[in-house]
């Protein structure tokens, strides 16, 4: 393993760390690498809205979580400034996936696009996520 594959698993391992708020949410990050993440929500009966479908708030903590991991891969300790959320189909099923990828890498501001899709690979949301980037991660 690389010194950066290293890294890059030292941030997922922090990700997932048991005792955090997305954890104790059945969320995870699930693969890491230059400036992208991916990551999944196990969507339990805890995380339906009224309407038996995945609660957008559910949604949107997902998409946080996978951006921010992608986000801290440039190296910089990053904060989250603004995000924006698309809802485009009823979420539904047990697993929901988020892939973040960057739009734009600057020095202190970073941009990046977050796609939902659930068990059928349908398109469920898509974000925008923007972060300050704090200095060096370590």
């Amino acid at each position: 393993m690389t010194q950066q594959e290293q890294i890059w698993q030292d941030v997922m391992e922090l990700a997932n760390r048991p005792g955090t708020f997305t954890h104790g949410l059945g969320l995870h990050v699930t693969g890491i690498g230059d400036g992208w993440a991916e990551g999944e929500l196990t969507a339990g009966d805890g995380m339906l809205n009224p309407l038996g479908i995945v609660h957008g708030g559910a949604l949107v903590t997902l998409a946080d979580t996978v951006c921010g991991t992608a986000a801290f891969t440039t190296g910089h300790m990053c904060v989250t400034l603004d995000c924006s959320m698309q809802y485009l189909a009823p979420a539904s099923g047990a697993r929901i996936t988020c892939t973040a990828t960057p739009r734009k890498l600057g020095k202190t501001v970073l941009v990046y696009e977050a796609v939902l899709t659930d068990d059928t690979g349908r398109t469920v949301a898509t974000g925008v996520y923007t972060f300050f980037a704090k200095g060096p991660a370590n």
